[in-house]
């Protein structure tokens, strides 16, 4: 006869193993954006299926810290604010920074002007001035610093924002011109003296920008608007020796980040920009842009650039769906294959595949997805606002946005891709940490964080027609959703719920 003491033991050990392989209710809220006319909306009900794809989510597997989500203050978004109604205005700011919006946290904005300004035009406008006695960011007064004011004062939790000059002054340069050439070596104390005056400047205005690029696009952008080029030594030569020392001696507490161009070369900088001791010591991270290609996640390129500086940022500092005007009223067509890039125009056969017709939707919700997943900690979209042509653009290169509007009418649309770039900035806030899941289904891309206030968020993304039951399991606890086809979805495991492990 068995011992009470055995048969209590064995009691014990079956209770364990029932208890581990028990799954729990999982308590979640689902918000989905999708092709069939969901925009963020909250989903409680969902269809019944025979088979689920199962989403693994592990919050002890933990990766990068994210640093933010958010688009750019461009003189072009701004001037175009305030042509609208003040309520049209107010309404614009709320959705993309207040409590019921998108809580952009990561934003950018250009030094100088850009291709997404109104004309050329510099803070040091005077040739000769060497000591910049008559550096003025007057040009910013009248619309991107009332931008950035009123979106402050939306933001319950405030906002980064990173600055980044298209063009030192001409008067600067080698060829004398807005587009191309390089910067004089003679003035390498002058362009670094002026960035610190930036800085300046901006907080008197009660402005603190967090942090800086040396350069938008140093290999150039075929010299079609504002450019100044660097190779990667040119680059670090004047971090180190300059820009580093200057911002250092004039108490600037800012991230510097190197590079700031297409991920195809990404590898080639970051070998240069951190392989120089005395250079990496200046650079926090590297920043990264999308347009050697909007459709390839150039995985490998990431993780190179991760391995080569792992405790630095790696933010995407500019995407934008471009080369298409903008479709006015209709969100089918944001959910389309109609939309190319710009290489679709000119690429080489032997490039035609990374810049396919591809759905805008998918080209922004997969890449932010993909690149999340290969250690990039931040991503910021270009234009918050254009018009109905793409603009105003003085280099008449038209772009998508996510907010069009009509100033005309005094009219605002919120496209598709708002609500695409909500899913992220919303729902993934500062601090966050990536976490490791594992999905059993490869036609779904998928992406997880731990918040800092203990709620996971898991990014689905669902590209074929069908719906699709999803069972997600974290630890001993899981839910039942689904996902409908053409959609992305945004999953909020609250912190309330228990998920130690069993």
């Amino acid at each position: 006869m068995m011992s009470n003491k055995k048969h209590g033991l064995i009691l014990l050990l079956i209770m364990v193993a029932v208890g581990c392989t028990t799954s729990e209710q999982l308590e979640v809220e689902v918000y989905e954006t999708s092709a069939n006319g969901n925009k963020l909306t909250r989903v409680q009900e969902f269809a019944a299926s025979d088979e689920a794809v199962n989403i693994r989510i592990n919050p002890e597997e933990t990766y990068q810290k994210i640093t933010g989500f958010g688009g750019s203050f461009t003189e072009s978004s701004a001037y175009l604010l305030n042509q609208l109604s003040q309520e049209n205005r107010e309404k614009v700011i709320e959705a993309y920074f207040g409590d019921s919006g998108a809580k952009y946290s990561l934003t950018r904005t250009h030094i100088n002007s850009s291709d997404f300004s109104l004309g050329n035009y510099t803070y040091a406008p005077v040739e000769g001035d060497v000591n910049l006695e008559h550096f003025s960011i007057e040009e910013d007064m009248d619309d991107i610093i009332p931008m950035i004011k009123d979106a402050m004062a939306a933001s319950s939790d405030g906002f980064k924002i990173i600055s980044s000059p298209w063009t030192a002054p001409i008067w600067m340069k080698d060829n004398k011109a807005w587009k191309g050439g390089k910067l004089l070596p003679e003035y390498y104390d002058t362009w670094a003296l002026f960035f610190s005056k930036y800085l300046d400047a901006y907080a008197a205005e009660g402005i603190d920008i967090w942090g800086i690029t040396v350069e938008n696009e140093p290999l150039g952008n075929g010299e079609n608007w504002e450019s100044m080029h660097y190779t990667p030594e040119e680059m670090n030569e004047f971090v180190k020796n300059h820009l580093g020392p200057k911002l250092e001696a004039d108490g600037h507490d800012v991230v510097l980040l190197g590079y700031d161009q297409n991920r195809d070369h990404l590898e080639e900088w970051v070998d240069v920009m951190f392989g120089d001791e005395e250079a990496a010591k200046y650079f926090d991270g590297t920043a990264i842009h999308w347009y050697a290609s909007t459709y390839d996640i150039f995985e490998d390129a990431l993780q190179y650039a991760h391995n080569a500086a792992p405790g630095k940022y790696l933010i995407q500092s500019e995407a934008t769906a471009d080369a298409d005007v903008p479709r006015w009223q209709d969100d089918e067509w944001y959910w389309s294959k109609e939309a190319t890039d710009w290489g679709w125009d000119w690429a080489p056969d032997s490039l035609k595949h990374l810049h396919p017709k591809y759905v805008p939707v998918y080209r922004y919700a997969r890449d932010m997805i993909g690149t999340l997943n290969n250690w990039v900690d931040g991503w910021v979209d270009w234009n918050m606002v254009l018009d109905r042509q793409g603009g105003p653009n003085w280099a008449n290169n038209w772009c998508l946005a996510p907010v069009i509007v009509d100033p005309e009418a005094d009219e605002v649309y919120f496209t598709p891709l708002y609500y695409t770039m909500a899913h992220f900035s919303r729902y993934i806030r500062p601090g966050a940490m990536r976490i490791g899941h594992s999905n059993s289904d490869e036609e779904l891309l998928v992406t997880a964080v731990h918040n800092p206030d203990g709620s996971i968020a898991v990014l689905v993304l669902n590209q074929s027609e069908e719906s699709k039951q999803l069972q997600l399991q974290i630890n001993h606890k899981s839910a039942s959703v689904a996902i409908d086809g053409r959609a992305l979805q945004t999953i909020v495991v609250p912190s309330d719920n228990e998920l130690a492990t069993s």
